[in-house]
């Protein structure tokens, strides 16, 4: 495990708050209907769960949106929702964060995309989706990069959160592309594996092992097939870097100067991985936007990813929680 200054990642935070951070991508609501079971239905072999309550959170870009307002930072998104009550909530959600929701464009014929899982006694029992994938209009896309734009000086960052349901496609990757070609500032994309052949000139890419195997066709099965896999996935020339999370295993960064750094997991215990990408690409951008290197960046967002999966259902690391993680960290280090 490469050393990591603790000071030096405390620097980074201190910058979380003065980040501007636009979030491109596929806008959900995370429904969880909470229970336990009893009994079996006489009815078919399946669980019967006794509802107790719902609950409703921000989901796929909007989920990392949460983090990043999580963790101190101005945020702007962009994607789109249907015209009804489940996009009503969501924009009431992201008013509540006090988020720049100028971009979120509503579509009459695609529902708000909903996913909803259903818990019992702590665990998943099953999950069902509410959605249509289908291609923005070029109305749209036309709408979303004149937002980006009218925005551009401002960015310390963008992240596209692709989740596959049509926002990210050529037309918008290239059109952002020409937007923001006179800024310097990170782009970090959060795959879709269907959509990988859309992504160019990106500061990092940041799939999970199993998305990182689908793209190159192979499967990650140990160190030898990881390293493999992460310079596939570099030769592609898709972006400078490319971070594989690897769920208890930790993480890897491949840089394109031929660097690999392996990360270790710092959960103490793994209750749910929901969300955890959308905390690690949150955590990891804003590090790069306050300065942090690559690997500084990655490590951070390590810590990060260790909060949220220690939780029950989609949650985001909050920047005190980061903060005490490092302490913590570096303590047991020491």
């Amino acid at each position: 495990m490469v050393a990591i200054d603790s000071k030096y990642l405390q620097s980074g935070i201190d910058h979380f708050e003065s980040s501007k951070i636009l979030v491109i991508g596929d806008i959900m609501l995370d429904q969880f209907i909470w229970g336990k079971v009893s009994r079996i239905s006489p009815e078919a072999p399946v669980p019967v769960v006794e509802v107790e309550y719902e609950t409703t959170m921000l989901g796929g870009a909007a989920n990392v949106v949460n983090n990043l307002v999580s963790l101190g930072a101005h945020v702007l998104l962009c994607g789109v929702v249907g015209e009804d009550q489940r996009a009503d909530e969501i924009i009431s959600k992201l008013n509540e964060l006090r988020v720049d929701t100028n971009g979120i464009i509503a579509e009459h014929d695609r529902p708000t995309s909903v996913k909803t899982r259903i818990i019992a006694h702590d665990q998943q029992v099953v999950r069902f989706d509410r959605e249509k994938k289908i291609p923005l209009k070029p109305k749209i896309i036309k709408n979303i990069l004149n937002f980006i734009s009218e925005n551009k000086q401002d960015l310390s960052a963008i992240i596209l959160s692709d989740y596959g349901k049509g926002v990210i496609s050529r037309q918008l990757m290239n059109g952002m592309l020409n937007v923001i070609s006179d800024c310097v500032f990170p782009v970090a994309v959060d795959p879709h594996v269907r959509n990988f052949k859309l992504y160019r000139d990106v500061t990092i890419i940041t799939p999970n092992h199993k998305q990182a195997g689908e793209i190159v066709g192979m499967e990650v099965t140990n160190e030898e097939s990881l390293h493999t896999v992460g310079k596939r996935l570099l030769n592609n020339k898709k972006s400078m870097a490319v971070l594989i999370t690897r769920g208890k295993d930790g993480m890897a960064l491949f840089e394109q100067d031929g660097k690999i750094t392996h990360i270790k997991s710092v959960a103490r215990k793994v209750y749910d991985v929901t969300g955890a990408g959308d905390t690690v690409i949150a955590t990891l951008t804003l590090g790069m936007a306050g300065g942090l290197d690559l690997k500084s960046a990655a490590h951070l967002a390590n810590l990060a990813a260790g909060i949220v999966v220690g939780e029950i259902g989609t949650s985001a690391a909050k920047i005190e929680d980061l903060k005490q993680a490092i302490n913590v960290h570096f303590a047991r280090d020491d």
